[in-house]
């Protein structure tokens, strides 16, 4: 009877594994006729540039859709997903920048609505948007049915902005906001002791599992980062609709933006439109009869069309260091062997004449800063390298890139975080107290079992955790104070793990300028001696993974980062995996 029903067990995974295996190879069939038969897209002659925020993601590099809509293999098995494009922001940057020029674009038609991009992104095609109409003179006119915070922002840039009148809608504009969770009360219940050593009283990670609450410190710090995001958008919002910062400040606290009207009478919106109002407007700015007439144009389908490989030999690089640091070869975040062989080979190129460090990461591991800093001084010591921040560049992303020549950060990015914690948690009690689980350990020291979780942590063993935080803690204020000219102890004093918004930064000499990537990338041409775009290459640095590569990753996700993922399984019954996992020191 077992050997049956062992057989039909066999039998079912084979079926599985064939359909698998059968699905995987006619998308791959699929893909290839896609790629064999595409073209260059056609325009309209003549049209409107039609920017639908809630269809597309602005990101660091443009990335196709994968077809199966970025889901793992478990969200395979189970259903769902849906594929979305990322248009990377110096690409849409430039297909403003050619809209300006182009005089088959009437004008730039903005819906707000659902946006999934972050503020930084935002912000920067904002100022693209503003760039081109005040070049070009042409338009820009958004329309928005339930506005929030972030996509008002966005659409305050127009020249008009249109509101539904319909009722119903969540509208969201209450200003600038984030919630902190901890969970420390609840571990405590648990039993589970968790042990936080840190340098800096602002250095806020590790709270999250140690207390009840923030800290008077790290309430502080997230006020104040607050405050500075919303003096960023509210003043350009207030700048764009020729109203005062109070009257806007007054609208949102006193909650007078409850219904569309409301928008009108606040003087944020210009006309309440329902959809065949807006039609008839669209239709006659676009100068055609009727709606139907319009000749609309995609804004992916835009960027596909207008921005053209340039076959300029000499190049700028841009070296796009985003997700966490971590330790191996991880190809989705920023492993520092991996970026470390990447940084090599940029500077290895004699046609690179110039770097832009794009850095969008919270930090990570301190080994792996390290290595990629090795490599960033021996490229500046040969090319220039200049720094962009996206939404943040805090901690690890500020050890790697505080020594570059110059260093661009937008008015709401997070950096700074000058600060370093381990973290290691202790579940005996939880074991003992609660799983009723004896535990036992057999070493061959003193402090053998150290890192195993089942006990906390002596005098003497916490002083050497601690002694490690110090000397990390040392040569972070080192760096800094060396990389931007600060004396060691101004550095220590913006330190203590604080974050800074870009704005903030600026202040107390963290970061040169408040500008975008674009403002990065003209700097680096204007450093390498020609400060003409056009008569350069803009090459990315890792290039984006394809659709084909990102079926294979979820495929296969070992060969996507064999450290973070495959070998934390693999080595579940290794003694001393909780060390590695655990007990890792962290710059974040």
């Amino acid at each position: 009877m077992k050997d049956f029903v062992k057989m039909v067990l066999a039998v079912l995974c084979g079926f599985f594994l064939i359909g698998i295996i059968c699905f995987f190879f006619s998308i791959m069939f699929l893909g290839s006729i896609a790629v064999a038969g595409s073209s260059k897209t056609v325009l309209p002659k003549s049209g409107v540039l039609n920017i639908d925020l809630s269809k597309i993601v602005l990101g660091e590099q443009s990335q196709e859709a994968n077809p199966l809509g970025g889901m793992d293999m478990s969200t395979l098995l189970l259903g769902g997903g849906i594929p979305t494009e990322t248009i990377g922001i110096w690409d849409a940057v430039q297909a403003i920048n050619a809209a300006a020029e182009d005089p088959a674009v009437k004008y730039i038609y903005l819906q707000v609505d659902n946006s999934l991009s972050g503020i930084t992104h935002l912000g920067e095609l904002r100022e693209a948007l503003a760039h081109f109409r005040e070049s070009s003179g042409k338009p820009v006119v958004a329309y928005t049915e339930a506005p929030t915070t972030d996509s008002y922002y966005i659409a305050s840039v127009s020249d008009k902005v249109y509101m539904s009148p319909l009722l119903g809608a969540t509208i969201q504009f209450t200003g600038v906001g984030a919630t902190m969770t901890f969970f420390g009360d609840l571990l405590d219940k648990l039993g589970v002791n968790v042990q936080l050593i840190r340098h800096g009283k602002y250095k806020s990670a590790g709270e999250t599992f140690t207390r009840g609450s923030s800290s008077p410190e790290n309430r502080e710090q997230y006020q104040r980062m607050i405050d500075s995001m919303w003096e960023t958008l509210g003043s350009q919002i207030a700048a764009s609709r020729d109203i005062s910062l109070d009257e806007l400040d007054a609208a949102i606290n006193e909650l007078k933006l409850n219904f569309p009207q409301d928008f009108v009478d606040c003087k944020l919106v210009d006309e309440l439109l329902d959809r065949n109002a807006l039609q008839d407007k669209l239709a006659a700015l676009a100068v055609v009869d009727k709606y139907k007439d319009i000749k609309w144009i995609d804004f992916a389908d835009y960027i596909d069309a207008k921005l053209i490989p340039s076959k300029a030999k000499q190049k700028i690089a841009v070296i796009y260091a985003e997700g966490d640091i971590v330790d191996g070869r991880a190809k989705s975040q920023v492993a520092g062997d991996r970026f470390a062989s990447i940084i090599a080979k940029v500077r290895a190129d004699s046609t690179v004449k110039a770097v832009v460090l794009r850095v969008n990461s919270p930090g990570g591991s301190v080994l792996a800063s390290e290595k990629i800093k090795s490599e960033l001084d021996l490229l500046k010591a040969d090319k220039p390298v200049i720094a962009s921040y996206g939404d943040y560049a805090a901690s690890g992303g500020y050890w790697i890139s505080n020594n570059c020549d110059k260093i661009y950060s937008d008015a709401t990015s997070l950096t700074g975080s000058i600060g370093v914690f381990g973290m290691v948690p202790d579940f005996s009690k939880t074991l003992k107290d609660i799983a009723h689980v004896g535990i036992e350990s057999v070493t061959s020291h003193k402090h053998g079992d150290v890192y195993s979780l089942m006990r906390p942590f002596d005098q003497d063993e916490y002083n050497y955790m601690l002694a490690s935080i110090e000397a990390i803690y040392d040569r972070f204020t080192d760096i800094v104070s060396e990389g931007r000219g600060i004396p060691k102890d101004t550095v220590d004093a913006i330190g203590q793990g604080r974050v800074w918004t870009g704005a903030d930064a600026l202040q107390i000499n963290l970061v040169d300028e408040i500008g975008t990537l674009e403002d990065a990338i003209r700097y680096a041409a204007l450093a390498a001696g020609e400060p003409d775009l056009a008569k350069w290459k803009v090459k990315g640095y890792p290039a984006p993974p394809t659709p084909m590569e990102q079926m294979m990753e979820m495929f296969n996700p070992g060969s996507e980062n064999e450290d973070v993922l495959v070998s934390t399984v693999r080595n579940l019954t290794k003694p001393g995996i909780f060390a590695r996992m655990d007990g890792q020191i962290r710059i974040q």
